[in-house]
């Protein structure tokens, strides 16, 4: 089995904006609470983006995505000497997307005009809740009415692509409470939004907490009633379920996501940030601020580890992110990338599910029914192929 790669059509940058005022119990990102090496940190990200220059070719940059942590610490004019390094670095011609993830408690008016004079055209606001119960449990540092007045704020001021995180599955989250969150999306009239179900990490306060009874266990049961809330619901609001953790009016797909999911390459920047030649080789920065700041501005080199992928990796990376998007997992993709034989093989395979109504198939694409959505990861895993196939 062979991988025939041609050069993609468009690649995105993220940078990973380590800093955090304060830490979500849930959350096991790289991140910290001090700001004390803030200025090394985007020192470093700088040279960075420079000493990258050639990972992505000469492939188009259409979309750079400002993830954390929080990077709505960062100020208007950091923004832009970050912003100004990639401009000056890479092919942005075909830019389409700049994208800022902000907690609502940072959103406030002056803070979002300012960001008018940058290239940020598009938030991902992480609400999780607009319930101050479901705050409280996830100790976040905002709180309802702030949540709402984010959303506002970045519309009067003119920012029309908009995203929101939502989490489901809270302990006190009743199936009316989920409900109404969701109406508030529709009231709000927010074009995307991303809904995830509550999971409680190792190594993380909610973890912690759980496992010494000072917190409220999650119930996966509820999570999955609500799961199925969230399709019913979002189908009748006119939302597509784009991909099994992200919703949005038609037309209005994150770009930058779904192109991690189409597979084309990106860049990361930043510590512990992930990037993908879009061929074979992953690659990962040291998850460690100080030693990032080290390794790029002592030694001149980043500190990052390397994967190569084999054409089976590649593959079932592909039945993975596929099968969990609206788009399916089109066996011609899969007969023009590696070989029929091997399409065969990944058909045969998505028959059982078939018969289990968890999947359906639309001439050469698979596509996952909403049942077939509650074990996503289980299908995917269970349909990969193996040098023994």
């Amino acid at each position: 089995m062979s991988l025939h790669s041609t050069q993609p059509a468009a690649a995105g940058i993220y940078l990973h904006i380590p800093f955090c005022r304060q830490a979500c119990v849930y959350c096991n990102f790289h991140f910290s609470t001090s700001l004390r090496y803030k200025d090394d940190v985007l020192q470093a990200m700088a040279l960075e983006i420079e000493l990258q220059r050639n990972y992505l070719g000469d492939t188009p940059v259409q979309t750079v995505y400002f993830g954390g942590g929080t990077p709505s610490l960062l100020t208007a004019d950091e923004i832009l000497r970050l912003f100004d390094v990639i401009q000056r670095t890479f092919r942005i011609d075909e830019l389409k997307e700049v994208t800022l993830e902000a907690n609502p408690d940072d959103l406030n008016i002056g803070y979002i005009r300012s960001l008018r004079s940058t290239p940020v055209n598009r938030f991902s606001i992480g609400i999780q809740s607009f319930r101050q119960p479901d705050l409280e449990y996830m100790k976040r540092a905002h709180n309802a009415q702030q949540a709402e007045a984010a959303i506002k704020g970045a519309q009067d001021v003119g920012f029309e692509k908009l995203s929101i995180d939502l989490i489901y599955g809270v302990p006190g989250m009743t199936d009316h409470h989920w409900k109404e969150n969701l109406d508030k999306v529709r009231r709000l009239q927010i074009p995307h939004f991303s809904a995830y179900a509550l999971t409680v990490e190792e190594r993380t306060a909610l973890h912690h907490a759980i496992a010494h009874n000072k917190a409220v266990p999650v119930d996966a049961a509820q999570a999955a009633g609500q799961f199925g809330i969230l399709m019913d619901v979002a189908r009748t609001m006119g939302y597509e379920h784009y991909e099994i953790s992200n919703l949005a009016l038609p037309g209005q797909y994150a770009i930058h996501n779904t192109n991690y999911w189409r597979g084309l390459p990106y860049l990361g920047i930043g510590p512990s940030a992930h990037s993908f030649d879009g061929l074979h080789r992953r690659a990962w920065n040291v998850s460690n601020n100080i030693a990032y700041t080290k390794a790029i501005l002592e030694d001149n080199k980043p500190s990052r580890e390397e994967e190569v992928l084999s054409p089976f990796d590649h593959l079932n990376e592909y039945i993975m992110t596929s099968l969990r998007t609206q788009w399916g997992c089109d066996l011609d993709h899969i007969a023009r990338n590696w070989d029929e034989t091997t399409a065969a093989v990944v058909e045969k395979s998505s028959h059982l599910f078939q018969e289990k109504h968890w999947m359906v198939q639309d001439g050469r694409v698979l596509q996952l029914t909403d049942q077939g959505k509650y074990f996503a990861d289980r299908i995917a895993g269970d349909m990969f192929v193996s040098n023994e196939d």
